[in-house]
């Protein structure tokens, strides 16, 4: 899937290239863009040049290996009220936070939109090649994460919770060793808020300071703590992947079996 095509389903049409795009429509877009152009410049772009904007990073980086362009959907239950565009937005943010394609302070994060183009509906479209050439890994843990956030934002907003009879059986099971496992390795994983992303930041931060020192000896070493740095990303994302093959494993179960969302997320991305 294209981002011209992720923005087409959002849109319910086909991308036309003197289709403006206002900010009722944007609701919510990647931080770093304010930077890139001048004051209220996107707010008059057309939908072909938000699509433009959204795959730049595939052209930079055109290695092809990984699914590039995400498409998440977010609906409101049917007796849910209207809501603003700034209650649009937090969703956008908060639901990007929870599937770790936004991290607050992040130069280098992926690019991505928030469309509100159908009533009840948000749609998230993202590139998950960051703007340092790497690959965003999703959680391997997506579904639940997102689950868990639509409850939290129903409560916040004030929006109409899922009832039980909403979802699936939620019968609790016994949790197996696997999916203790599973459940643990994620946490060492977690990009946001996990150990061993604490660990790399501060790592990066010592070579950044290093780098900055006229020194020779300085230098090396801080690319000596880049590459150290770089193993661990590497050690967080297969750890991600192992909580992903114990999460899949035949007869594994929830401990809870989630209710689907008055949010009704659904995360799809190309090959």
């Amino acid at each position: 899937m294209s981002a011209k095509e992720a923005l087409s389903e959002a849109l319910g049409r086909a991308v036309r290239p003197d289709e403006g795009l206002t900010e009722y429509t944007i609701v919510a877009y990647w931080p770093a863009l304010d930077s890139y152009t001048r004051d209220e410049e996107s707010a008059t772009w057309s939908a072909v040049e938000w699509a433009d904007h959204l795959e730049d990073p595939i052209f930079e980086n055109p290695r092809g290996d990984r699914p590039a362009i995400a498409h998440l959907d977010v609906r409101l239950h049917p007796g849910d009220r209207d809501l603003s565009r700034a209650e649009w937005a937090e969703i956008a943010h908060r639901f990007l936070r929870a599937a770790g394609i936004e991290t607050p302070g992040d130069a280098n994060s992926c690019r991505w939109i928030a469309v509100q183009a159908k009533p009840g509906r948000l749609d998230l479209i993202a590139n998950l090649i960051r703007l340092d050439g790497m690959s965003q890994h999703l959680p391997a843990y997506l579904p639940q994460r997102l689950n868990d956030e639509a409850r939290r934002i129903e409560q916040d907003l004030r929006l109409i919770p899922v009832a039980p009879s909403d979802g699936p059986d939620r019968t609790r099971h016994p949790p197996t060793a696997s999916s203790q496992l599973a459940m643990l390795l994620t946490q060492l994983a977690d990009e946001q808020v996990g150990p061993l992303a604490t660990v790399r930041g501060l790592i990066e931060h010592s070579a950044h300071r290093l780098a900055g020192q006229a020194s020779l000896a300085d230098a090396d070493n801080a690319h000596r703590l880049e590459l150290i740095a770089d193993r661990l990303r590497s050690v967080q994302v297969n750890l991600d992947t192992m909580a992903g093959r114990l999460a899949t494993q035949p007869g594994l179960r929830p401990t809870v079996a989630p209710a689907p969302p008055a949010f009704r997320p659904s995360a799809r991305h190309a090959p």
